[in-house]
């Protein structure tokens, strides 16, 4: 049965690590009847977490999507696309992809932790990607469970809006159902995840009867007409205050808090409710693409129409082992179907959609055809990787999709055979199609092929994944600083070249004045040489011979920069001399040069923009004081948090992505940029050096 637009609901679950929503996710499964068996994390036997390196962890490490029909309390029967995302901060990048397609976000809290840094982070992502939210305590069975504290805690961190929709019934051990707040009734939960209704016990009614007021009072401030009856004595029903709040919902006014137990069913079912009833559907949310060409080019907003021009954004690009590059898709517009041809519009690549399939964890559910807000996958789009816009000929717009987050930690990469480095390229750029938030870069003055990502957990599972899916192994190596040197006086040099072999020799002098250059200047060479000393078709070799000489290294083995070097003078031999003569005279000149003109090793210096919670910025600024940095700002950005601006030396913050981390209790995140070179002290000089010669 083909559900349509308006009954599908796309829902990205997100919250901290460890808050449960794998598990709310196979509760909802197994409660709809997708799986006869409810699957733990601990024995690796969920839908969502099927990579080895998940289940390994015990812990999401990648989106996944499960959908399943659901019929709801109003008697209609919907799709939910339920897509489950990471907690773990360095994997961010997968709730950005996975927000960037869902309608509702329902974020799941721990009755027993409350807010955590990950919680704050999921609603940062949903607030800055306009996402409608409704909040889900879970594990209000485990012992230490709170849900007026956690209530609370979202209060404080998040403002107002939160509408509490139900009272538990019972709590830790005792759990045994919810008090609903809207119609005055309690729900009491069997074995099997169903529940019947009962009367409320007397400890709970009174606080139910409170709070009905305060949210009922809640839902009617927001639509004029519902509040002038509610002042003149009308109270809306139930149902009237659903629509209501399913609209305020939409425009991210309200925010509903339900509860319940993944793992013991409590709450799971109304929760479904919930998501159907109160969440909006594609069609409540078109999404805005930009593009054209000309007189045709548009800035606006694509309704979820089946009927209208075939428009499909791919955010996320599985390798699967079997079926090669899996590109999963949300349709924007129109009804693909198999086979039907479609355009990427950055590339103009024509694709051929063959085998159009639902995704359901690691399953493939096959389908004929896909309506507009329908989440889907296909295979062998060769030329669409993530991020891309597919659509019908002609109409060359695009999704502005989600911003991969900047990637701050780094590793260098030492294939362990000659197999492995012949198909490392190859392997890298499968593996950044797979995962956009994974930059790869080859350094020309290092010689190092550099992973980076968003911390040491992010760069360990990519290459765990680079092992496993394409058979590339690697070790890893710190990541070599680019260190320069330069010179910090004048000097003088003679470079010759005097040999006798037999025949024709090998004879040429030239002489070289340095000098340093203003810093990031660059370098530069000066023919001041008159009088036919070298004669002019040698000068050339001359000044090849001083760049080559330059970029080989100087007196520390570094590449040198910012430096003029002046040929004033030199000699020649009518037979023996020779382009080559001359080229290894002016490098032995330069280097000789170089050396007695006060080298220095030249360090690259980064703009580091750092953003902390208030009460850590004492903590960071001391740090960067003892990393040899110079702070040159710091204001307040508004929610408590400061923006430190300072430049450090890059060689103190490789491991910074980490560092912060750890001092800031995940709540800091930073920004580096390479700004420009400046002088090494001289007590640093030879641990560089010497590092520099051992590698």
């Amino acid at each position: 049965m083909t559900i349509p637009t308006e009954r599908i609901r796309n829902v990205a679950l997100v919250g901290h690590s460890g808050c449960g929503k794998t598990s709310v996710a196979e509760a909802l499964l197994h409660r709809a009847g997708v799986v006869t068996r409810l699957g733990t994390v601990d024995e690796g036997s969920t839908v969502c977490d099927t990579e080895p390196e998940e289940i390994k962890r015990k812990m999401s490490l990648s989106l996944a999507v499960a959908p399943f029909e659901w019929r709801a309390s109003d008697g209609e029967t919907y799709k939910v696309n339920l897509i489950d995302t990471p907690g773990y901060a360095d994997f961010a990048g997968e709730v950005d992809a996975a927000l960037s397609v869902a309608d509702l976000a329902v974020v799941v809290v721990s009755a027993v932790d409350g807010v955590e840094v990950g919680t704050e982070s999921a609603w940062e992502r949903c607030v800055a990607a306009g996402i409608p939210r409704l909040v889900f305590i879970n594990k209000e069975d485990k012992q230490n469970a709170d849900f007026h504290r956690v209530l609370a805690q979202l209060r404080e961190k998040f403002g107002s809006g939160f509408v509490p929709l139900e009272l538990p019934l019972g709590e830790e051990q005792a759990l045994h159902g919810v008090a609903d707040v809207l119609s005055d009734q309690g729900f009491e939960y069997d074995a099997d995840g169903t529940h019947h209704t009962a009367d409320l016990p007397a400890d709970v009614a009174d606080e139910e009867h409170r709070m009905h007021d305060e949210v009922v009072e809640e839902i009617v401030s927001g639509d004029d007409a519902q509040l002038e009856r509610y002042l003149s004595g009308d109270v809306p029903t139930s149902a009237e205050l659903e629509r209501t709040l399913a609209h305020e919902v939409c425009d991210c006014v309200e925010f509903p808090v339900t509860l319940g137990s993944a793992t013991s069913g409590v709450g799971i079912d109304r929760l479904a409710d919930f998501i159907c009833e109160l969440g909006p559907s594609p069609a409540d949310r078109p999404v805005t693409v930009v593009g054209g060409k000309g007189d045709e080019a548009v800035d606006a907003a694509v309704p979820a129409d089946c009927s209208g021009h075939p428009v499909a954004y791919v955010y996320k690009t599985v390798a699967d082992q079997f079926l090669g590059q899996v590109s999963v898709f949300k349709v924007l517009s129109g009804t693909l179907s198999n086979d039907c041809r479609l355009i990427n519009s950055a590339t103009s690549t024509e694709e051929r959609m063959h085998g159009l399939f639902h995704l359901c964890g690691r399953d493939h559910v096959p389908a004929d055809a896909v309506v507009a807000g329908d989440i889907a996958a296909v295979a062998k789009l060769a030329g669409t990787p993530t991020g891309s816009t597919l659509v019908a000929p002609g109409k060359p717009v695009r999704v502005n999709g989600a911003i991969a987050p900047v990637a701050n930690f780094a590793v260098a990469l030492e294939p362990l055979t000659q197999a492995d480095d012949d198909k490392l390229s190859a392997a890298l750029a499968r593996l950044c199609s797979e995962d956009p938030t994974i930059a790869v870069e080859r350094s020309d003055e290092t010689h190092q092929t550099v992973l980076r990502g968003a911390g040491d957990m992010h760069v360990a599972v990519a290459l765990e994944r680079l092992s496993r899916k394409f058979g590339v192994n690697v070790t890893t190596a710190d990541v070599a600083v680019a260190y320069r040197e330069t010179i910090t006086a004048r000097a003088e040099a003679e470079g010759k070249l005097k040999k006798q072999s037999g025949g024709h020799g090998q004879y040429a002098v030239v002489n070289l004045r340095v000098s340093p250059t203003e810093r990031g200047s660059g370098s530069e060479f000066v023919d001041s040489v008159v009088g036919g000393a070298i004669p002019r078709n040698y000068i050339p070799a001359v000044e090849r011979g001083i760049v080559e000489a330059m970029a080989s290294g100087g007196a520390f083995g570094f590449p040198v920069v910012d430096v003029r070097v002046e040929c004033y003078d030199g000699k020649y031999h009518s037979v023996d001399s020779s382009d080559m003569a001359f080229r290894t005279a002016a490098a032995t000149g330069l280097r000789e040069a170089l050396a007695k003109a006060e080298p220095a090793v030249l360090e690259p210096i980064s703009l580091v923009t750092i953003t902390v919670p208030e009460h850590h910025q004492g903590d960071v600024l001391g740090d960067l004081n003892a990393r040899r940095g110079r702070v040159s700002g710091s204001s307040p950005v508004g929610g408590g948090l400061h923006e430190i601006v300072a430049m450090v030396p890059a060689a103190e913050i490789q491991r910074y992505a980490i560092e912060l981390r750890s001092m800031t209790g995940g709540r800091g995140r930073f920004t580096a940029v390479h700004d420009h070179y400046d002088i090494l002290p001289k007590h640093l000089e030879s641990k560089v050096v010497k590092k520099g010669s051992s590698a």
